[in-house]
């Protein structure tokens, strides 16, 4: 039987729209960074991409987001972090921030739980790795007057001592000749709370016939002056053993395992034996074998 020419046409019409919408996409001028102005649709996360190249902005179709009520044992920082990630997106005086302490302790997962909870009310978040801080100046330009409120994520940031790739961030937070837009915040993770590495000698009076340096004090104060400049510094800590169960018994929970409370502290406990310490991380591990083992 022969269909309608009529509904064939109106079949056809959706998918011509469609199809012309692409060819308007391919032919619409873009700037020098190879953006349209219809690059931050449908996307809340994106990241700096530089190879063989100036670097440019790449949309990521599936972000790891978080969610902070699975965070459990951190709701003061949460809470410090909420308010001032509400004020930012709200377009109020907020504080560039930075997040330190131990391996494991939530500090990425906590940025990244801030995207889920404020994407809706405009959030995005732009992942910026160490490597390419010196093309922070590139980015601003690029976000300065977009509608949307950025956050830029540097995340597990830290330099060594003959790095001068921190001074490009250091101007940004605060110093430099240019400003900084005011839809642009920096959160970084690190496991150092100076961001570079610290010694004793630091602190200790300069006696010795070799040790050359005039001034060593100055050496100390530029290793603080770049993590003086996020408004907010907050420590991430080790877990104590009531916590670690908790959020193991969280984790349990959520995902419907049939297992009695007490047998599933004592597997966590052996777990622990080969683990490096308390965490949220760990915990999450040992309720990822839990779940293979017993889905076997």
């Amino acid at each position: 039987m022969s269909q309608n020419p009529a509904q064939s046409y109106h079949d056809l019409l959706p998918r011509l729209e469609k199809l012309l919408d692409r060819v308007e996409r391919l032919i619409e001028p873009k700037d020098e960074t190879g953006m349209d102005d219809h690059f931050f649709d449908g996307a809340i996360a994106f990241q700096w991409h530089k190879k063989d190249g100036p670097g440019r902005l790449v949309a990521i179709p599936h972000p790891d987001l978080t969610y902070l009520e699975d965070l459990i044992g951190l709701k003061r920082e949460i809470e410090i972090l909420d308010r001032n990630t509400r004020q930012f997106v709200k377009g109020v005086p907020a504080n560039n921030v930075l997040i330190w302490g131990e391996r494991g302790t939530g500090k990425s997962s906590t940025v990244k739980g801030f995207l889920s909870r404020f994407a809706e009310h405009g959030l995005r978040m732009v992942e910026v790795k160490k490597h390419d801080l010196e093309d922070l100046p590139a980015i601003v330009d690029i976000l300065w007057n977009r509608p949307e409120r950025f956050i830029l994520f540097c995340d597990d940031l830290s330099f060594d001592e003959d790095e001068t790739i921190y001074r490009e961030l250091k101007a940004i937070l605060e110093g430099g000749l240019s400003a900084r837009p005011d839809n642009v915040l920096i959160y970084a993770t690190s496991n150092r709370r100076h961001l570079m590495p610290e010694h004793h000698k630091d602190n200790t009076p300069r006696f010795f016939p070799d040790d050359d340096e005039i001034h060593p004090q100055e050496t100390v104060e530029e290793k603080v002056s770049l993590s003086d400049r996020f408004g907010l510094s907050i420590g991430f800590y080790r877990i104590n053993q009531e916590t670690y169960f908790n959020i193991v018994d969280y984790l349990v929970a959520k995902r419907g395992l049939k297992i009695e409370t007490l047998e599933v502290r004592r597997e966590a406990l052996k777990w622990l034996q080969h683990a490096s310490g308390r965490s949220g991380r760990v915990a999450r591990q040992f309720v990822d074998d839990l779940t293979g083992r017993l889905s076997l």
